[in-house]
């Protein structure tokens, strides 16, 4: 268990009580340094170490790790103050002033710059420090400033542009320009998707959103080719924000430069089901580590300042929602922040140790996690293996929420959430993957619209469904190439030959408009126009905009199976074809003994999360960890998990 710590916030007298505290609650690590710039270098290359050389000094006492973040967050006033060029720009020409954080062009050769140099300060004099396990660059990259619209990132869009087509001939061919009237002659010509009268080029809007993901990459790089130059024995990382409001970094792009992969995730109650999504994003994150273990480096203890109602964690939340980081892939958990600051924008941000001190429910609470977390240290490492795949490519989902297509009612990460929530809810491990993915390995492989489909993608899932595999395309999925360009013939394009169907027009329903299924079943927001030439046809529609018309199709196809499914059913129907096609295709579940409890195995452990009011029974052979390493009860092998509480099964070999 760690957290961020800003002890810059406090007198040196709470630093010592601090580390006292953390040793009570179980810390391990602590994320050191995040926003500290304006103090380590007060003015342009003076720099004020004492002071955290004393931190650093009581935490490594204390044995707690520290993760060094570089400190280049947020620049300091000085530096905004002397080159207001660094600032970042949005697409309708406003400047975004200092006054926040990240308030910085990604970019800007001028904050690059200086950025480095405070970097390799702080290699020079930490990168040997015994307390010092890891190097954290920057903090959640994109977070408020993923997309600059300035005239230097201008001039690094179109540099990125010649890079990728070489001649703007090809830029042409690519931007489909053409179409009113937007023909290049030279790229000096080309900008970023500004505000215009109407609406942007879609395919110039896709690159940019590639661009702006590709430009923080390489500032990322060039952090941490400065550590890796000047302190190479310790692992770099940077805090990936993997969720359903972050969209814009390829994460399956930036994780290859990632000595271990770390993520952040807070509850978004503006959601129906925000502990599904955090499972969703938990599954991808594994998926953009290839499977390996990964860090939680952020979460709340308890409820979070930037939502509309910030709701608090009941008890027993804390625990469930801490494991259900462990069961799915991490092997830290990390919170923001240790001591709840008395100042600033997050002084309502819940932490360890609340406004109301140690003497607190939550202290207590946040006590018990680190002690339990401790006695899981042997869980750490263990692989996480699914039956079932889920594909998501932030390429698709750029493309896929972009303007005047049939429907806005239809955004890209919907479906995916849909399916992953049915298939988990089953008890079935679902592993969140790139298209491009090697899929041997998976009986199920669902497709949840796939707008933007690489050749590469469409052969691979071709191949995998002929060599035996069972594969679900939903709707609007393998429509477009990757420039943005229909796939012409008929929907869905990339999928067409493989699904036995071919889809002539969309129909999209209109808010709150429902059809209904032959077989009795309701679906929303979209419904399509579709043939099946070579197809079985499971269900067709009823009523709706094409009643007759096929709703969901089956083909056989070598040794496997490939299923369509044209609209979006309800969430018991998506239910109900959830377990009918991973029962056909053999996926392994572990049926939950109860609505709204998880199951999930990590290797040989299996993680029990009973959220309700109400204890479960679960039928299962070993010892429960969490209640002190005993054998589980009962002749039969069965575990009793109290409501709102968790148990952690190590099987028996």
């Amino acid at each position: 268990m760690g957290c961020d710590y800003n002890p810059e916030q406090w007198s040196p007298e709470v630093w010592r009580e601090d580390v006292a505290l953390m040793r009570e609650a179980g810390l391990g690590f602590v994320t050191l340094g995040v926003f500290s710039w304006a103090l380590l270098e007060p003015e342009p290359g003076r720099f004020d170490f004492g002071w955290f050389d004393e931190v650093l000094g009581l935490l490594h006492e204390g044995g707690i790790a520290v993760d060094m973040a570089t400190a280049t967050a947020a620049p300091p006033p000085w530096l905004t103050t002397a080159h207001p060029e660094v600032l970042p720009v949005d697409a309708d020409g406003r400047t975004l002033w200092p006054g926040s954080r990240q308030s910085w062009c990604p970019s800007s050769p001028v904050f690059r710059e200086h950025a480095l140099r405070l970097v390799a300060e702080m290699a020079r004099r930490y990168g040997g420090h015994p307390a010092v396990r890891l190097w954290h660059v920057s903090n959640e990259l994109g977070c408020h400033n993923g997309r600059c619209w300035c005239d230097v990132s201008a001039a690094a869009f179109r540099d990125w542009l010649t890079k990728r087509y070489g001649d703007v001939d090809e830029l042409n061919r690519a931007w489909g320009t053409a179409f009113w009237s937007q023909h290049y002659t030279s790229f000096e010509q080309v900008l970023p998707p500004r505000v215009t009268p109407a609406v942007p080029n879609p395919t110039q809007q896709l690159d940019f959103a590639r661009f702006s993901s590709d430009a923080l990459l390489d500032y990322h790089r060039a952090e941490r080719d400065v550590l890796r130059e000047l302190s190479p024995t310790v692992p770099v990382t940077t805090n990936f924000m993997v969720s359903t409001h972050q969209s814009e970094q390829d994460y399956f792009r930036w994780a290859p430069d990632q000595d271990v992969v770390s993520q952040d995730h807070y509850l978004d109650h503006r959601l129906a089901d925000p502990r599904a999504e955090q499972a969703f994003t938990d599954d991808l994150t594994r998926g953009v580590a290839g499977g390996r273990a990964w860090l939680l480096m952020e979460s709340a203890t308890s409820a979070v300042n930037w939502q509309p109602v910030n709701v608090a964690k009941r008890p027993g939340e804390l625990l469930l929602d801490s494991l259900r980081h462990v069961a799915r892939g991490a092997d830290a958990v990390g919170f923001f922040q240790w001591r709840a600051s008395r100042a600033g924008a997050e002084k309502y941000h819940s932490a360890l140790v609340p406004h109301a001190g140690p003497d607190s429910e939550r202290f207590r609470e946040v006590a018990a996690l680190g002690a339990a977390l401790a006695v899981l240290g042997e869980v750490a490492g263990s692989p996480v293996r699914a039956d079932v795949a889920v594909l998501f490519d932030w390429d698709a989902w750029w493309a896929c929420d972009l303007d005047s297509h049939p429907s806005a009612e239809l955004r890209y990460p919907d479906a995916a959430h849909r399916w992953h929530r049915a298939l988990t809810g089953l008890g079935a491990t679902v592993d969140v993957v790139h298209p491009e993915s090697d899929l041997s390995g998976y009986r199920l492989v669902v497709v949840p619209t796939l707008y933007l489909c690489s050749d590469a993608a469409a052969a691979g899932l071709a191949a995998y469904v002929e060599g035996g595999g069972h594969a679900l395309v939903t709707y609007f999925s393998g429509i477009v190439d990757g420039h943005d360009h229909v796939r012409l013939g008929g929907y869905p394009g990339a999928f067409r030959d493989l699904l036995g169907v071919r889809v002539e027009e969309f129909a999209p329903l209109l808010p709150g408009a429902t059809v209904t299924l032959d077989d009795g079943s309701r679906a929303d927001l979209w419904a399509e126009v579709v043939t099946a030439p070579d197809a079985e046809v499971v269900s067709r529609f009823a009523d709706g905009p094409r009643p007759g018309g096929p709703a969901l199709t089956r083909r056989a196809v070598g040794g496997g199976v490939a299923w369509y499914l044209a609209t979006r059913p309800d969430e018991a129907a998506t239910t109900a074809l959830a377990d009918r096609i991973a029962r056909e295709a053999g996926a392994a579940r572990f049926e939950p003994p109860a609505p709204g409890v998880e199951v999930v195995r990590r290797g040989r452990y299996v993680f029990v999360l009973n959220p309700t009011d109400e204890p479960v029974t679960v039928f299962t052979r070993g010892v429960d960890l969490l209640a002190g390493d005993l054998p589980v009860a009962g002749s039969a092998g069965t575990v009793t998990v109290a409501a709102r509480d968790a148990a952690v099964i190590r099987e028996e070999e």
